[in-house]
């Protein structure tokens, strides 16, 4: 049977009484047509091998696909942060994915749990953002410069974010954060610049035991035909809500949701 372009789907089931798969891929995907798979990447998965090996992203393309070219990641996510992640199967869908995301034309929303609470309800943050290498290895910090000296390259890049409060009891607050840029550790710089770094996270805020508790919670490209998917909280942010006693929200395919 042919499976409707576009449909949503969650990880294939065996019908009753038949033979489970051999292989399957260790993620659920979330969307599927011939051009693309968004995927529900686990937190702690990485996308790329690591140099000792074990398990990524993409060491699991040849159960996506069986062409000689391809999949290709046409983004990525941080280990650490699950959800939604776009793989292209033919290269024509990939270049096309690239260029609405150069394009800004990608619509990326994050869920974030964070420590305390934003001073406003809602905002934007727009930093210069540049890598910085020591000892202790490197992270993002923002261009204490912002612009270069005359006839030279900028060292950061600009990033840009909207965020909103989805709940918060003062200690702890639910973050809805739509990136209109795509850099390194945007999300958790931009978080740590509110004054309200995301749990799990020791790099841009402090080492409090928990894992890091944020997820690409929606992505959806305008092309024809469109590509959207949703990824549900992974279990440690569904256990902090719960903790907390804040519902989902009933419309969870909006850009706040």
């Amino acid at each position: 049977m042919t499976r409707p372009p576009g449909r949503s789907l969650g990880r294939p089931r065996p019908a009753p009484g038949a033979a489970a798969p051999k292989s399957a891929p260790p993620f659920p995907i979330l969307f599927q047509d011939s051009r693309f798979l968004v995927i529900d990447k686990p937190a702690g998965l990485p996308v790329h091998p690591g140099p000792a090996g074990g398990p990524s992203v993409e060491s699991a393309f040849p159960l996506l696909s069986r062409r000689a070219d391809g999949p290709w990641l046409a983004h990525r996510l941080d280990r650490d942060t699950s959800g939604c992640l776009l793989i292209a199967l033919r290269k024509q869908a990939l270049l096309a994915a690239q260029a609405a995301f150069a394009a800004g034309t990608v619509e990326k929303t994050y869920w974030a749990v964070v420590h305390g609470r934003p001073a406003a309800e809602s905002g934007t943050v727009r930093l210069r953002m540049a890598r910085r290498t020591s000892p202790a290895g490197w992270r993002m910090v923002e261009d204490p410069h912002g612009q270069a000296p005359l006839g030279q390259v900028p060292r950061g890049q600009e990033s840009e974010t909207e965020w909103r409060v989805l709940a918060s009891d003062g200690r702890q607050s639910w973050l809805a954060l739509r990136l209109l840029t795509g850099r390194t550790h945007q999300a958790r710089l931009h978080c740590a610049s509110l004054g309200c770094p995301i749990l799990g996270d020791p790099v841009y805020g402090r080492a409090d035991g928990q894992v890091l508790h944020l997820m690409s919670r929606r992505l959806a490209l305008k092309l024809t035909p469109p590509v959207a998917a949703t990824a549900p909280p992974p279990p440690h942010i569904a256990a902090t809500l719960a903790r907390h006693g804040w519902p989902l929200p009933p419309d969870a395919s909006g850009p706040s949701g």
